[in-house]
C-alpha cells in the first residue's frame, strides 16, 4: 500500500511540468483540470497559484488572503501576496493591498518600498525615518522605490534641511527634473531651461556664474557635477575658485559634488587623491549613506586614517554598524598614538572576531593574532532530524520539484523558503539534514545555502564542498597554484553547478569564458571545443591554467589575480596603485566595481576554509593577501 501510495505522489507531482505549460499558454480551463487532480500533493497549491496570478491585477484582495490562510508560511503564498501588493501600488489601489500586507514576510528591495507606501498611505509616522536612504538615493532603484521618495517629498513631516539635502544629492546627480520638483517645496523656482543650457557647457557656464541666491547656488552645483562627469581634472582645478564668496554650508557641497563624482567613476579617470581632499573638504554637511561609503573607500584606498573616521562618523547608525566599517573604524583607530583609541580599537577587533568566519570576522582574527580553524567543524544530523526532513512540508516541495528537473526558479525559490522557515525556528538540525541530503544528491549549491545558515551547530564540510577533489587539486599542482584558491573561486563562480551559465557567456565550475578557453587550449597546444567546457576535467583544467596565467601576469599576487579573474586582469592592474604598495585590504576595499569588491572578499574567505578542510591546518587570511605593489608602466 506504501508503495502504491509513493507511486501516486510520484505520478501527481509529475503533473506539475504538464500544469506548468498550460498556464505558459493561458489554458485556465486544464488548470482547473490539475487544481482538481494534484490537491493532495506536495505541489498541489501550483495550479490554483497560476491562475491567480494569471490576472492579479484583477483579483480581489480575499482571493489572496483565502490562498494564504490554506497555504500558511509557504513560498508561493508569499511570493503572490508581494506580488499582489506591487500591483496594486502601481494602480494606486492602496486600500486593497493593505489587507494583505501580513503575509509579506521576506520582501524584496522593490517589495519593501511598495510595502512602505502602503503603511504610508494608512498614516504611519514610522515610515518615512526609516527610509531616509531611500530619499536620498540618486543611483538607481526600484520605481517602487523613487515613489516612496516622492511621497516622502509631499509629507510636512520631512523637514526643509531634509528637502534641501535631497535638493544638492540630486544636483550632484544631474537629475534636473528632480531637482526643480524638490527645489519647489522650499519655495525655490528652479528652470529646467536654464539647466539644459548648464548641461550643454557647464565649464563655460562656470567661469561666470553667478553666486548671489539660492538659485544661483543650485545651478552652480549643478555645473560643478557635469563638468566633473565630463572632466574631472577640470572640475577640481576648479573648485576653489568656484567656493569663492560662497556661505560655508554651499561651498561645502560644491566639493562634496565633485569629490563624490570623482568618487563614482574611477573606472574612468582612476583614483585621484585629489578626489579625497575633496571630499575631505566637505565634511560637517550632512552625508548621504552613499556619499559617506564613497568618502569611506576614498579615504580607505589612499590610507588617510583620519579621513576613514570623518566618513564613519558621517555614516547613518545602521551603517555605521556594518562589519566592514566597524572593521575600517578599528583599523583607523588603531593608527592613534593614545592608548584610548588603541583599546578601542582591539575591543572591536574582538567582537568582530567572535562574530563569525566571514571576511571581516577572519581580517579582525588575523588583527588580534588568532589562527582561524573553526572550520573543522563537522556536526552532523541525527536520526530524527533526518526523519523531521522528510515530513517538513517546505522541503517535500523543494525535492520533489528537483525529482522532476523542474525550472530552477520554481526549486531554488521552494528550496530557500525551506531555509528561510528553518532559519527562523533556528533549527540547526534540520537544516544540516537537508544539506546532507543534497550534499548525498550532488546538488551542492543548495546545500551550500542551507549549511550556510546553521547557528550553532556546524558543518564546514557541507558548507565548503569538495567535489571533484581530485581533479582540483592535481590540476592547481600542475599549473602551480594552490587547491584551497582555485577551490574558493570554483565555490564563488558556480557553487558547483556543472551546468551554470552567466549572463555573458560564462560556463561551467569555474565559469569561463570562451575567448578564454581559446586562449587557454592555443597555450595548451589543443583544439578548442566548446563542448569540453561542460566536462569537469577540463573546465577545471583550464581554469586552474588560467588562473595561474593571470598570476604570473599580476606580480603573484592572488588577489590582483582573483580581481582579474572577474573583471580582468587588465582592469586587476589599473587598479594597482601608481605612488606607494598599499595592504590588500585596502585595494579590494576600493575596488570600484562592487561585484569585483565582493567577489574577492568571498574567493579569499572561501580560500581560507578550504584551507583548513584540504589539511592546510589553522589559517590566517591575511597570509593569503600580501601587500599590492605598485603597478608597473610600460
Amino acid at each position: 500500500m506504501a508503495l502504491a501510495l509513493s507511486n501516486h505522489a510520484q505520478a501527481s507531482e509529475e503533473q506539475f511540468n504538464d500544469a506548468l505549460r498550460a498556464a505558459n499558454s493561458g489554458n485556465t480551463a486544464l488548470l482547473q483540470q490539475y487544481r482538481a487532480s494534484m490537491q493532495n500533493d506536495a505541489l498541489g497549491y501550483y495550479p490554483e497559484y497560476w491562475i491567480l496570478n494569471s490576472n492579479l491585477a484583477f483579483q480581489s484582495p480575499n482571493s489572496i488572503v483565502n490562498f494564504a490562510q490554506r497555504y500558511p508560511q509557504s513560498a508561493m503564498a508569499e511570493k503572490l501576496a508581494a506580488d499582489f501588493v506591487e500591483v496594486k501600488v502601481k494602480q494606486g489601489d492602496f486600500a486593497n493591498a493593505q489587507s494583505v500586507l501580513p503575509y509579506v514576510t521576506n520582501p524584496d528591495q522593490a517589495e519593501i518600498c511598495a510595502v512602505a507606501q502602503v503603511r504610508a498611505k494608512s498614516g504611519d509616522p514610522l515610515v518615512y525615518a526609516e527610509f531616509k536612504d531611500i530619499w536620498l538615493k540618486t543611483d538607481s532603484q526600484p520605481e517602487s522605490c523613487s515613489g516612496l521618495a516622492r511621497m516622502m517629498l509631499s509629507s510636512p513631516l520631512m523637514t526643509t534641511a531634509d528637502r534641501q539635502q535631497r535638493l544638492y544629492a540630486q544636483l550632484r546627480a544631474g537629475q534636473s527634473g528632480l531637482a526643480v520638483a524638490t527645489a519647489q517645496t522650499i519655495g525655490l523656482n528652479l528652470s529646467l531651461s536654464q539647466f539644459n543650457q548648464i548641461q550643454a557647457n557647464p565649464l563655460n557656464y562656470l567661469w561666470s556664474a553667478p553666486k548671489n541666491n539660492s538659485a544661483d547656488h543650485a545651478y552652480l552645483i549643478y555645473a560643478l557635477g557635469r563638468a566633473a562627469d565630463t572632466d574631472l581634472t577640470t572640475a577640481l582645478q576648479s573648485l576653489n575658485k568656484a567656493a569663492q564668496g560662497l556661505p560655508p554650508e554651499i561651498q561645502k557641497y560644491v566639493y562634496r559634488t565633485v569629490g563624490y563624482i570623482g568618487g563614482t567613476t574611477v573606472m574612468k579617470n582612476n583614483f585621484n587623491k585629489e578626489v579625497l581632499n575633496a571630499l575631505d573638504a566637505s565634511y560637517g554637511a550632512p552625508f548621504s549613506p552613499e556619499e559617506a561609503e564613497i568618502y569611506a573607500r576614498q579615504a580607505v584606498r589612499f590610507g588617510n586614517w583620519e579621513s576613514i573616521l570623518r566618513a564613519i562618523d558621517s555614516m547613518s547608525v545602521n551603517q555605521k554598524q556594518e562589519e566592514r566599517w566597524q572593521y575600517w573604524l578599528a583599523k583607523a583607530l588603531e593608527r592613534r598614538a593614545d592608548p584610548e583609541s588603541k583599546q578601542s580599537a582591539k575591543m572591536i577587533y574582538q567582537r568582530l572576531a567572535a562574530a563569525g568566519d566571514d571576511y571581516y570576522n577572519l581580517l579582525a582574527k588575523d588583527r588580534l593574532g588568532i589562527r582561524y580553524n573553526e572550520a573543522q567543524d563537522r556536526s552532523e544530523p541525527t536520526t530524527n532530524d533526518l526523519q523531521r526532513l522528510t515530513q517538513d512540508i517546505h522541503f517535500r516541495r523543494a525535492f520533489a520539484l528537483r525529482n522532476i528537473r523542474a525550472s530552477e526558479a520554481y526549486t531554488n525559490r521552494e528550496w530557500n523558503w525551506a531555509v528561510r522557515q528553518a532559519y527562523l525556528k533556528k533549527d540547526d538540525g534540520l537544516l544540516l539534514a537537508a544539506a546532507k541530503r543534497a550534499t548525498d544528491m550532488g546538488w551542492y549549491d543548495r546545500a551550500i545555502y542551507a549549511a550556510e545558515r546553521t547557528i550553532n551547530r556546524h558543518n564546514y564540510a557541507y558548507r565548503y564542498a569538495t567535489p571533484h577533489q581530485s581533479l582540483v587539486v592535481s590540476h592547481s599542482r600542475n599549473a602551480g597554484i594552490d587547491p584551497s584558491w582555485a577551490y574558493g573561486l570554483m565555490r564563488q563562480e558556480s557553487r558547483f553547478v556543472s551546468h551554470a551559465r552567466s549572463n555573458v557567456g560564462a560556463g561551467g565550475l569555474m565559469q569561463i569564458m570562451p575567448d578564454t578557453a581559446k586562449l587557454v587550449a592555443r597555450k595548451m597546444g589543443e583544439t578548442y571545443n566548446p563542448a569540453a567546457l561542460s566536462d569537469a576535467n577540463t573546465n577545471i583544467r583550464y581554469g586552474t591554467y588560467y588562473l595561474s596565467m593571470i598570476q604570473s601576469q599580476l606580480s603573484s599576487n592572488p588577489v590582483l589575480a582573483t580581481a582579474g579573474y572577474n573583471a580582468g586582469p587588465n582592469r586587476a592592474r589599473r587598479w594597482q596603485p601608481e605612488y606607494q604598495s598599499i595592504a590588500a585590504d585596502q585595494y579590494t576595499e576600493s575596488i570600484p566595481l562592487s561585484e569585483t569588491r565582493d567577489y574577492v572578499k568571498k574567493v579569499m574567505t572561501n580560500a581560507a576554509h578550504y584551507g583548513i578542510l584540504l589539511g592546510q591546518g589553522p589559517q590566517s587570511i591575511e597570509s593569503r593577501m600580501p601587500i599590492v605593489n605598485v603597478r608597473i608602466t610600460e
